[in-house]
């Protein structure tokens, strides 16, 4: 197991590496770097160490909140892949006795760890280039649950609490498809509530990534599961349309989600 000075040696170098290659190559010279991207994988126990998760269990609640390797052949055959992950629990709006009144519950999700690079800050994602977020997923566990998913995005702007959100939408049940989320649709948040002021996102510095699910405003309970493959960026030419067309609208938001990264639900272990 790597300890924490050689993680921080190694990013730190990571960091080096990237600048000198963008220096030497000269990119910028020739325009960005527009090719699809993949940013999280989900296929190894690395991949899974890579994020944390938390909910309403962590304050008082009694949801449950799992991110797992899943090996089932049966699962995974379809889209060639020996692992994937699986997030997976129970969405409960009742909460722990003597804490009725006090907290609301009806939350789980899930977030990379921030990526330290020692000498230089954290290593961060540049998504400028590309228009939309692009994941593998694989939406199953109770039908009602499948409507309370939300992708999350969290940059390195000025102002360090906002939280960008988007619904995601499925089209099949228990079976893998690629939904594309345009950055532009994305609502930026803060403090749990829809920000007056809707800025254009801070893609240049993504800070982190995650899924939550959100049952605390629309009543939802159940057992909830979400398979997922990948997260990674793309754009225009590589989104296909057909499959793509219900994904380009506006977003919708339950002002709930900010809670899962303002109550300190997901740590850094």
């Amino acid at each position: 197991m790597q300890s924490h000075l050689s993680r921080y040696l190694q990013r730190s170098a990571q960091v080096i590496s990237k600048g000198l290659a963008n220096i030497l190559l000269m990119r910028g010279a020739d325009g960005p770097m527009r090719a699809p991207r993949v940013l999280y994988s989900f296929n190894s126990p690395e991949n899974i160490q890579q994020f944390a998760t938390g909910c309403d269990a962590d304050i008082g609640g009694l949801s449950s909140v799992h991110l797992d390797l899943e090996t089932r052949p049966e699962i995974n055959q379809p889209i060639e892949k020996s692992a994937t992950g699986i997030f997976w629990g129970e969405m409960r709006l009742q909460v722990k006795s003597g804490m009725e009144n006090k907290i609301r519950g009806g939350y789980a999700g899930f977030r990379n760890k921030n990526k330290p690079a020692f000498l230089f800050g954290n290593l961060l994602d540049d998504a400028s280039s590309h228009g939309f977020l692009a994941l593998r997923l694989r939406v199953a566990g109770d039908p009602r649950t499948h409507n309370s998913y939300f992708v999350n995005i969290q940059t390195d702007g000025p102002v360090s609490t906002d939280l960008w959100q988007h619904r995601l939408y499925f089209r099949k049940q228990n079976s893998w498809e690629d939904v594309f989320v345009p950055f532009n649709n994305f609502v930026r948040t803060n403090a749990g509530e829809m920000s007056q002021t809707q800025i254009t996102m801070y893609r240049e510095k993504i800070k982190s990534i995650g899924i939550s699910i959100l049952g605390g405003n629309s009543g939802v309970e159940g057992k909830y599961e979400l398979g997922i493959d990948t997260i990674g960026l793309v754009n225009e030419d590589d989104v296909d349309h057909t499959l793509a067309s219900r994904y380009i609208s506006k977003p919708i938001l339950l002002f709930l989600s900010l809670l899962f990264y303002r109550q300190k639900n997901i740590h850094n272990r």
